[in-house]
């Protein structure tokens, strides 16, 4: 198999595009992903839904003799120790205080949103993909949410491939903190998430914010044996996420972001059939899988595989690729619940007419014929490794490379 090094991905498209294994697996003899238990039985209890016990399995047996997971494994360990020295990010670093005067609110900045320059302190002007740094500051909550999800998940893989407590005791701390800490706990909900100054004191697109929260859930399963977190807490974690998900289902934000027609409807719906299933509320993710079809395959995707909300985007490649991202983990949520979603078909279309559309640009983004500010050759080639594991083998471009290693079994 060609190994090539991913070029480090920003945290939200690794999680989004590389992070998840292909659930079409669930399909297979060695995969039993079992609806809110997710892969428990065959993962020794971790209540993974996305990491599979196979592939982890399988790389670990495989680490003491093959030098690129060596080499993975050394940088995820350094990752790790990293994190173990650091203090764990919540949403009471944030400097500036949120319309409610609550602290424990989330507060985003919408990212192509700036200052207008004919008039500095009025409403924020937008300009798409063109991404204002003031995001990443600590004004904001978002950093720290990017944070903590890496930082959660970094421990919880060194843990899981060291055997050594200390990272599960790191991850359960970093969990604990964005979570579970009264004195530090984010209240679950995005009211005041990507606010446009002098528009909006948050708005529906904030709803993507917590995509990440997607990773943490299989870092919560992946400790899980070590017991740093505690059945009581783990129960409330659970608590946590049916009230988030309440708000996503209730609030007035949520629903409107529920009804978009773009990758973020497909991202509502991703997060919304995850957090139903580690909240043991499987009735909702399956009513969300169920739909999904008719909804949004049907809508979003076009005979010719195209997605055609994205390809108006000045970054249009990129957003078909995020958007495809969100539709294989509700695929991959599906398949906890024995739907498979990689093999439907609606009105002509498909997941497997949209993959292969993107799929024929690999080395050829001089023919993309939309806006493409800059090529993400790294961001597909992790897509195809999830594409190549709902129809191969074989049936893309399998590179696995870097983080994925750790990730993805060879074959």
């Amino acid at each position: 198999m060609k190994r090539a090094t991913l070029a480090r991905l920003p945290w939200a498209i690794l999680a989004a595009a590389a992070y998840f294994p292909s659930a079409a697996a669930a399909f297979s003899p060695d995969s039993t992903c079992n609806a809110s238990e997710g892969y428990s039985a065959s993962f020794d209890g971790r209540r993974t839904f996305t990491l599979r016990p196979a592939d982890l399995d399988a790389i670990k047996a495989a680490l003491p003799d093959d030098a690129a997971l060596g080499a993975a494994y050394r940088e995820l360990i350094i990752r790790a120790d990293t994190a173990l020295a650091s203090k764990p990010a919540s949403v009471m670093d944030k400097r500036s205080i949120p319309v409610s005067g609550d602290r424990h609110d989330y507060v985003s900045l919408a990212r192509y949103w700036w200052p207008n320059p004919s008039d500095p302190k009025g409403a924020y002007v937008r300009r798409d993909g063109d991404t204002n740094p003031d995001i990443e500051s600590n004004r904001f909550d978002r950093s720290a949410l990017s944070r903590m999800a890496r930082e959660a998940d970094t421990l919880a893989l060194a843990y899981y491939y060291s055997g050594d407590r200390k990272y599960a005791a790191g991850a359960a701390q970093a969990i604990r903190a964005w979570f579970l800490d009264p004195a530090t706990a984010m209240n679950p909900n995005m009211n005041f998430a990507q606010a446009v100054p002098g528009v909006s004191n948050g708005r529906p697109e904030g709803v993507l914010d917590g995509a990440s929260f997607i990773g943490v859930i299989d870092a919560v399963g992946l400790i899980g044996p070590s017991g740093a977190l505690t059945p009581v807490e783990t129960t409330a974690l659970e608590g946590w996420f049916s009230r988030y998900l309440d708000w996503m289902l209730s609030s007035p934000n949520g629903k409107a972001e529920g009804k978009a027609s773009n990758n973020h409807g497909l991202w509502y719906d991703a997060q919304a059939a995850r957090f139903a299933l580690f909240a043991r509320r499987p009735d909702i993710a399956r009513r969300i899988v169920a739909a999904f079809p008719n909804a949004r395959i049907a809508q979003q995707i076009d005979t010719s595989g195209a997605l055609p909300e994205e390809l108006t985007r000045t970054r249009s490649f990129h957003y078909s690729l995020y958007a495809l991202a969100a539709a294989y983990t509700v695929a991959d949520s599906a398949a906890c619940l024995g739907i498979d979603l990689y093999r439907a078909e609606e009105k002509g279309r498909s997941l497997r007419k949209a993959t292969g559309y993107v799929a024929a640009y690999r080395d050829r983004a001089a023919d993309w014929p939309y806006k493409e500010q800059g090529w993400p050759a790294d961001t597909l080639d992790a897509l195809l490794v999830r594409a190549d594991d709902a129809w191969g083998p074989g049936a893309y471009p399998r590179i696995v490379g870097g983080d994925l290693l750790l990730r993805h079994r060879s074959r």
